[in-house]
């Protein structure tokens, strides 16, 4: 295949409209584009108005350069005429069980305090065995129906919404972190279908300007470098902070869309009494 050939028609599944697509989203012009992917600009606005189609290779490294997730490169290949690249399997098939080991390794180390593995859409898969221990000292976790998703939580007025200190401030910022936290900042379809039913929650704000009203959590939020999320407990507040991480170099589709977040006490005296009510929990069982 001979990729500066403009006599190669693109298939008729729109491969130059997802490109003009990408680029929009990034806010790149042909010219950055040409510049940064190593492709001439004349190619590429070749290949945006399907008069060509370009090598795997080249089109791959244009998805490198728009930082385009796995997902949506394989839906690039695709109409390009060329076969998927990226493994798109479940989280725990078999090819993602060394990744599944080394999650599991994670979320032991960080015990006595929650962590916890979700998909792109916060739906939770793996936790460990503090993270069950520390909800169930405000809720009945078992009687919350599966498939268990860690913002329905928080935000449900049955689950954690009651035990959340300055609500207001903790709602803003989830949704903002649905919006910043996005698998290559891509809010699809079921993205945004979960920010409606979390918006449809009683006390929250209707749309992501409102998330303006974060700065204003207070003088001890103020003090630190980070903005906890507060649980009442007994008329107290137990101050956390989260650490996300993701997987390095991602091949595969789920490798890319898992998430792991760890919780930690953001001040000793949380440090204090979370150990004395996880070991509460412990002695129970």
């Amino acid at each position: 295949m001979n990729p500066a050939n403009p006599e190669r028609k693109a298939p008729p599944n729109e491969l130059g409209a997802l490109l003009r697509h990408w680029r929009d989203m990034r806010g790149i012009s042909q010219l950055d584009l040409s510049f940064n992917a190593g492709v001439s600009q004349r190619h590429i606005s070749f290949i945006e108005s399907g008069r060509s189609v370009p090598s795997r290779q080249m089109l791959l490294d244009i998805a490198q350069t728009l930082d385009i997730p796995l997902r949506e490169r394989n839906t690039l290949l695709l109409a390009a005429g060329y076969a998927p690249m990226y493994a798109d399997g479940a989280w725990n098939a078999q090819e993602m069980q060394s990744v599944t080991k080394a999650l599991g390794r994670m979320l032991r180390q960080h015990e006595p305090f929650p962590a916890l593995v979700m998909d792109r859409y916060w739906n939770v898969l793996m936790t460990n065995e503090s993270a069950p221990r520390f909800f169930n000292c405000f809720i009945d976790m078992a009687a919350r129906k599966g498939p268990r998703n860690m913002l329905h939580l928080i935000f449900d007025p049955d689950g954690m919404r009651p035990f959340v200190a300055d609500w207001r401030a903790v709602s803003n910022s989830l949704i903002q972190r649905v919006y910043r936290e996005s698998v290559g900042r891509v809010v699809d379809e079921q993205t945004h279908e979960l920010l409606a039913t979390l918006r449809a929650y009683p006390d929250v704000q209707p749309d992501a300007k409102s998330s303006q009203r974060i700065v204003e959590t207070g003088a001890a939020a103020a003090a630190m470098p980070v903005i906890p999320i507060g649980f009442v407990k007994d008329g107290k507040v137990l101050n956390y902070f989260s650490m996300v991480a993701t997987v390095g170099t991602p091949q595969a589709v789920a490798a890319q869309e898992l998430r792991i977040e760890c919780m930690f006490p953001a001040d000793d005296e949380t440090e204090a009494r979370h150990l004395e009510m996880i070991d509460a929990v412990q002695q129970q069982h």
